[in-house]
């Protein structure tokens, strides 16, 4: 069996981990607009992600998507559904990762605090180590945030089994989300495969997420 680009990548991504710069900072020059690697990575706005870095792609390679949370959006599909049928890619890669913020509130609790809940702004205050100042408003969009399922912690907690559940499941509904999207074949000839992973912003390792598995409860 051929060895994918997401296999070659993840081989980058231990080279990564060793302390071995594999990513290029210098302009290419002249390039197609098509990215060499066939890959599209949907992956969290976090500071402590540099995608190129941690998979040591090189400019022209992949399209890299990003978001608070790396979630499988509306707007996430429009680019995987234009670069997928427009631009050529036929591999995903969904990157989540530990001590994500999105582990720390709901969207329920964001936009009570938003619109002027003082109980809702004390513990978003005691999540996120700031002070929340409330706008007193209330508005229509985003229509979610898309908060990760699960009992709520503190901002920047340390991996554990349960938050690494918890981002597990976000993982897998992002890749349920692809895998059934009618836009987004997932057989025949030109079929789009996807991957998920779980990257530990302590130690640089991309840890590969099970799929099909669960997805998540509101217990």
């Amino acid at each position: 069996m051929a060895t994918s680009s997401t296999d070659e990548l993840l081989r980058n991504n231990e080279q990564y981990t060793s302390g071995q710069p594999v990513h290029e900072p210098s302009h290419p020059g002249e390039q197609p607009i098509q990215p060499s690697r066939r890959v599209a990575v949907v992956a969290c706005m976090d500071a402590r992600l540099d995608v190129e870095d941690l998979l040591g792609l090189q400019t022209g390679e992949a399209h890299i998507i990003r978001n608070a949370g790396g979630v499988v959006t509306e707007d996430a599909i429009r680019c995987l559904i234009i670069s997928h049928h427009l631009l050529n890619t036929n591999e995903i890669i969904l990157i989540h990762h530990t001590r994500c913020g999105m582990l720390a509130f709901t969207d329920d609790l964001l936009k009570a605090g938003l619109e002027g809940d003082a109980a809702a702004e004390q513990l978003l205050g005691q999540a996120t180590g700031r002070t929340f100042i409330s706008t007193g408003q209330a508005s229509s969009s985003p229509a979610a945030f898309h908060a990760f399922r699960g009992p709520l912690e503190p901002l920047d907690s340390p991996r554990d089994d349960n938050n690494m559940e918890r981002l597990a499941w976000d993982v897998r509904r992002g890749m349920s989300v692809i895998k059934n999207h009618p836009w987004l074949p997932s057989s025949g000839p030109d079929a789009v495969t996807v991957r998920g992973f779980i990257y530990d912003v302590d130690t640089g390792k991309l840890e590969e997420v099970s799929y099909p598995g669960p997805m998540g409860s509101i217990g």
